[in-house]
């Protein structure tokens, strides 16, 4: 056998490998449990909303969550599960807008402040300041 085709078989090998060790690999965006301290028609809200999250019902999840927020505005972990559920739903401009709303309610709370999704809206500015720059800064010529 030549140097080329073990070379050949070899990198085959390793993608294969590769493959089969991530096929099974999935980022799934974990939705957060309501904290000890909430309300318990907000609780329930929650709870309902992750059972329809984990059987992927976004819209269900959705109202959910808008209901445990409306119940109590400071749950972090509702809105951070409504922001989840948002970007699912391809809407990220609302998603921005729930994920920095967590992080402001919960600043100590890691799994929100580390999260991937929170990373990439991280340059927390004001919704004004966001929407001048996603609007091209704002400036006429």
């Amino acid at each position: 056998m030549g140097k080329a085709r073990r070379r050949r078989i070899l990198w085959a090998g390793v993608f294969i490998v590769l493959a089969v060790g991530c096929a099974g690999h999935v980022h799934k965006k974990q939705t957060l449990r309501p904290p000890a301290d909430a309300e318990p028609a907000a609780r329930k809200a929650m709870v309902q909303g992750n059972q329809f999250s984990t059987a992927h019902q976004l819209e269900a999840a959705k109202k959910e969550y808008e209901a445990a927020i409306k119940i109590q505005p400071s749950l972090a972990e509702a809105h951070y599960n409504l922001a989840l559920t948002l970007e699912q739903l391809g809407n990220p401009k609302e998603a921005r807008h729930h994920y920095l709303e967590a992080a402001n309610l919960a600043p100590g709370h890691k799994v929100i402040w580390n999260s991937p999704p929170l990373r990439r809206y991280g340059n927390v500015q004001s919704e004004s300041e966001y929407e001048a720059s996603e609007s091209g800064g704002g400036h006429s010529h």
